[in-house]
C-alpha cells in the first residue's frame, strides 16, 4: 500500500518509465497529460513525432487518481495491439506541401481520426486518406 507523497511520485515515476518502456518511445516523444474531469483524473498520453514535429494522442485513461488512471494506461498499452485496429492516415499541414503518414491503432476510423486531430483545430489539417490496415 502506497502512503506518501513520496512513495506515490515514485510509483508513478516507475509506472511511466514502464510504459515508455512497452512502447519504445524516446522520454522527449511521449507526454503524460493530467487534468480533473467530473471528480476523477483523466490521463491523455500524446506521442510526439519527431520527423515532423506534431503531436498525437495516443490514447485517454480516467482513474480515481493519478497512479490509477496510469496503472490503466499501463495495462491499455500492454493490450492495444490485440484490441484496437490499425490506421494509416495520409495528411498535410496547412501551409505545407509534404504528404504525411501517420499510424493509429483505434476501435474504428472516428477514433483513430480524433486521435490524429487530438488538440488542434480540424482545419489546420488535410486528410486525403484514411485506411483500416489489414490484419497480419
Amino acid at each position: 500500500m502506497i502512503e506518501t507523497t513520496s512513495e506515490m511520485h515514485v510509483e508513478a515515476a516507475r509506472i511511466q518509465e514502464e510504459i515508455k518502456s512497452h512502447l519504445g518511445l524516446r522520454p522527449a516523444d511521449l507526454v503524460f497529460e493530467y487534468s480533473s474531469l467530473d471528480g476523477k483524473v483523466k490521463l491523455d498520453l500524446i506521442t510526439i513525432n519527431p520527423r515532423h514535429n506534431q503531436s498525437f494522442l495516443f490514447h485517454s485513461e480516467t482513474g480515481v487518481d493519478k497512479l490509477d488512471a496510469l496503472r490503466k494506461m499501463l495495462i491499455y498499452v500492454q493490450n492495444y495491439k490485440e484490441k484496437e485496429n490499425s490506421y494509416t492516415i495520409q495528411w498535410v499541414a496547412k501551409g505545407d506541401k509534404e504528404l504525411h503518414t501517420s499510424y493509429f491503432r483505434a476501435a474504428n476510423v472516428m477514433d483513430a481520426l480524433q486521435k490524429l486531430y487530438y488538440g488542434r483545430d480540424m482545419n489546420t489539417l488535410t486528410v486525403f486518406s484514411v485506411v483500416l490496415n489489414p490484419v497480419s
